[in-house]
């Protein structure tokens, strides 16, 4: 497969899934809000400004808005152009990377992408934003998750699906750590604010954004940051858990690369299989030993590593470039064409 087409996949897919846990982490949190009606306007900002920093965009909003309002965060994240991470951005990025690979997919796939693209880009959808949110995120979510189901019974087990796979589930990983760490960034009115109804209610919010309501109360455990900690973290049967989806992408580069598992031949294989046995041996009381936020940090850090390490391997080729770039005695562009030609092709 080509690199190019390899990265493409890969990335369709992640923007797909960075859009799904957006439209979760906003509509439950707009619910969430129904909660707490007595908050003023100075609250209401502590209750927002969680969000933007959770998803590392803080930045970007404060060059765009004054005010850390219901308003300003919901049009940063659901449908500004300018932020190339709203849900908007994310679809219409993921459909132009389906439409450079429109040969690698099924048609089913195509169809679905362009359907969600084209809701997204609707006066419905402008509709549903201001009238009736949850519907709008509702209908992002499902979209979402049809996507990628057709994407599982339409694609061939072959390496375009692993690189699919791979995006997929290193972007689920990130949004999930991303959705604990909110909690650290929550003012709390006093030092045992925490330790009654709105702490409930937030881990509470936390599990329906990674819609792990129900597997959560199948294992019939108490509500407290510990029992979530513990399961969207270290659980391994829920798809949304950091050790799940990373024990995924560790079989994808290793499917990929065609080495058996327990091995590695690039940095990217090394790295996952080493964060794989560190949860696999890693306990809550760890987490909450070294800080909760600290370790969720270097959590992201590590994905970013991980997939700075597949862009590396399979996409950059750093090793053919330094090889050819050297080449002695260039005189002329013309010299230079044939191997700008097999660059731009690979």
């Amino acid at each position: 497969m080509l690199s190019r087409v390899a990265n493409t996949l890969y990335w369709m897919v992640r923007y797909v899934e960075r859009a799904d846990n957006l439209a979760r982490l906003i509509d439950v949190n707009q619910q969430l809000l129904l909660d707490f009606e007595s908050l003023d306007s100075e609250r209401l900002r502590g209750f927002w400004q969680p969000i933007i920093q959770s998803t590392g965009d803080e930045e970007a909003f404060s060059k765009l808005y004054d005010d850390t309002g219901s308003n300003e965060v919901i049009r940063f994240l659901t449908d500004d152009p300018r932020n190339p991470n709203s849900i908007s951005s994310c679809i219409a990025l993921a459909r132009e990377n389906a439409r450079t690979v429109r040969d690698q997919l099924s048609d089913e796939l195509w169809e679905e992408l362009n359907a969600l693209y084209l809701f997204s880009r609707s006066d419905e959808a402008l509709r549903l934003i201001e009238s009736d949110p949850p519907r709008y995120y509702e209908n992002i979510r499902r979209s979402a998750m049809t996507f990628l189901g057709t994407a599982a019974s339409t694609t061939s087990r072959n390496e375009a699906w692993e690189f699919m796979d791979l995006g997929r589930h290193l972007e689920r990983a990130d949004k999930t750590t991303r959705f604990l760490d909110v909690s650290s960034y929550l003012p709390t009115a006093t030092d045992n604010a925490d330790a009654i109804s709105p702490g409930i209610l937030h881990w509470t919010a936390t599990l329906r954004s990674c819609g792990a309501m129900g597997a959560f109360r199948s294992s019939r455990r108490e509500i407290t940051a510990e029992s979530v900690v513990d399961f969207l973290i270290f659980s391994k049967d829920f798809p949304r858990s950091v050790r799940y989806c990373i024990e995924k992408v560790d079989i994808s580069l290793h499917r990929i690369s065609g080495m058996p598992r327990g091995s590695f031949s690039n940095e990217a294989e090394r790295e996952a299989g080493r964060l794989l046995a560190d949860l696999n041996f890693g306990s809550t009381a760890d987490v909450f030993q070294s800080g909760l936020h600290a370790y969720l940090d270097a959590l992201q850090g590590r994905f970013n590593h991980i997939g700075g390490e597949i862009f590396e391997t399979y996409v950059l080729m750093p090793e053919r470039v330094q090889v050819i770039s050297i080449a002695p005695k260039a005189k002329s562009h013309s010299d230079l064409a044939p191997w700008h030609l097999e660059q731009k092709q690979q």
